[in-house]
């Protein structure tokens, strides 16, 4: 057999196996990896490169290595699962670099990061200023994760005592033109929904992009036509106004008449519907 032929059936073997190999080792992004992780990956990668080249001659000793470093690593990565000790071992301990708003020195020479090294991760991070810092920690996988003081923390609705409306991952229903089913039916809906909204906003299904539904169940599209304005959906916004005018309406028919029941039927409606738009304003609102 030629090595060319060789060389290739062994690299299309070699391809597949890898890629079931890498799956049973498990998901992870290439920037979270671990030192110990990161080197299995890159021992399994070289290993198949070697048996693929015909560098290790003897395929049964190249597969016998590849299958005893995929072994180690995967009886390593279950007990570190079952230990915190073995786990720390293997992955290492993360490392707390700002402490109650002070650089701990000793922690930035022991992971050999200087100053400005640190400066430069807090602001990835959002955290220019060293002051507004409460605490920061070094993972095993290399990355800085911080906690700002109270007083310099983003205001949430929960500080201001306000409530908003669930929120739910979109579902992606239009890509590249095309209607991608699965999703819609995941949420509830179908085709027949989406021509209309399509409808509503006077396109056409082979001009759009990307077209996503939020978890309100408004519909976003992107056109390949960067020129068209699209206009945004203000269904709940709408809903909420009418709701509004209701109320005022109720209100004013209250004050007008002369009839106390009347009066007084008009204002108890009022008041309900207020109740009512007080629980749907982070419903209808965003």
């Amino acid at each position: 057999m030629a090595d060319w032929i060789e060389v290739l059936i062994r690299t299309i073997s070699l391809f597949f196996i890898v890629l079931a190999v890498t799956r049973i080792m498990g998901k992870r992004q290439l920037t979270r990896l671990t030192p110990f992780h990161f080197v299995s990956y890159f021992v399994v990668g070289i290993l198949a490169v070697l048996i693929a080249v015909n560098l290790i001659d003897n395929l049964i000793l190249g597969f016998l290595a590849l299958a005893t470093w995929v072994t180690f690593y995967l009886v390593l990565d279950y007990l570190a699962l079952k230990s915190k000790m073995i786990h720390d071992w293997i992955n290492g301990r993360e490392t707390v670099l700002i402490k109650d708003g002070k650089v701990m020195e000793d922690s930035l020479k022991q992971l050999r990061l200087t100053g400005e090294e640190l400066l430069r991760d807090l602001r990835t991070k959002n955290a220019f200023n060293l002051a507004d810092v409460e605490f920061a920690v070094m993972e095993t996988t290399g990355e800085l994760n911080v906690l700002l003081k109270s007083d310099k923390k983003p205001v949430t609705p929960s500080d201001l005592g306000k409530r908003v409306a669930p929120k739910s991952a979109p579902q992606t229903v239009i890509l590249d033109g095309n209607i991608l089913d699965e999703p819609l039916s995941n949420i509830g809906l179908n085709r027949g929904w989406l021509d209309v909204e399509i409808k509503k906003l006077g396109l056409s299904l082979d001009n759009i992009f990307i077209g996503q539904v939020d978890s309100s169940g408004d519909l976003y599209v992107d056109l390949f036509d960067d020129a068209i304005q699209i206009p945004q959906p203000k269904v709940k916004e709408a809903l909420y106004a009418s709701l509004q005018k209701c109320q005022s309406d109720l209100v004013k028919y209250g004050l007008e008449t002369q009839d106390s029941s009347a009066k007084d039927m008009y204002q108890s409606n009022a008041n309900k519907l207020k109740d009512l738009m007080e629980i749907l304003k982070p419903y209808l609102l965003r």
